[in-house]
């Protein structure tokens, strides 16, 4: 007997790990990405030259949650960016490598509707919009604010909440290049509860205990030709 009920424990733990990762991983694409890995130029916010469209978000791809996805949550993150702001674009200066490094959020989306697996390239942004796109509802979800709206604090001419997308705008005198993560989460709720400018730590925090599966995908970006 004694043998017996070690076995059924044994199976039953075995049941419930099991059951714990029964979920796959959400496969996510990033459109646009070429044989490298690297984001279009005009995906990013501050792309070279004075032609062609810029900001234009590239199409996200992913496939659907597990029974019970309410829905979906998203974000883009770069975790390269120098700590020391002041090195940013300095003159006669290169940033190193191993320069300290922090994470941005570049794009938070939460609440996207559960039937919704595709966002179009150009569906959130598609051009630089001074002092910001709005936050709150869109058609694909409800755009919480990127870290653009802290970096032009003190600009009259850019100042502003930033919600939705914002590409990348890596420095021209970094040596590493970026890495601008997009993170997909099946939810089994309808709303995370966010209202307002939202950021991306504050939809990373909401999203505790209701995760059913996620998946991610990646691309590279650099102004620095020696980078690339």
């Amino acid at each position: 007997m004694k043998a017996l009920y070690q076995l059924s424990a044994a199976a039953l733990a075995l049941w419930l790990t099991g059951a714990a990762s029964a979920a796959d991983p959400l496969t996510v694409t990033i459109g646009g990405l070429d044989a490298t890995g690297r984001l279009p130029d005009e995906a990013a916010f501050c792309a070279p030259g004075e032609g062609g469209p810029k900001n234009v978000n590239p199409e996200i791809t992913w496939s659907p949650g597990p029974e019970g996805t309410r829905a979906y949550a998203l974000v883009m993150t770069d975790p390269d960016v120098p700590k020391d702001l002041s090195l940013i674009n300095k003159p006669a200066t290169v940033i190193a490598d191993s320069e300290p490094r922090m994470t941005i959020h570049h794009w938070v989306l939460a609440d996207i509707p559960a039937d919704v697996t595709t966002i179009p390239e150009g569906a959130d942004s598609d051009g630089v919009t001074p002092h910001g796109k709005p936050v709150g509802e869109t058609p694909h979800g409800l755009r919480g604010a990127n870290a653009f709206s802290g970096f032009f604090t003190g600009n009259a001419d850019m100042a502003g909440t930033y919600g939705g997308y914002d590409g990348p705008c890596p420095p021209m005198n970094d040596a590493r290049p970026h890495h601008y993560t997009v993170r997909v989460y099946a939810l089994d709720t309808p709303s995370l509860g966010l209202t307002g400018a939202f950021d991306g730590p504050a939809l990373e925090a909401a999203l505790a205990g209701h995760v059913l599966a996620e998946g991610e995908a990646m691309g590279t970006y650099s102004l620095n030709p020696a980078a690339r």
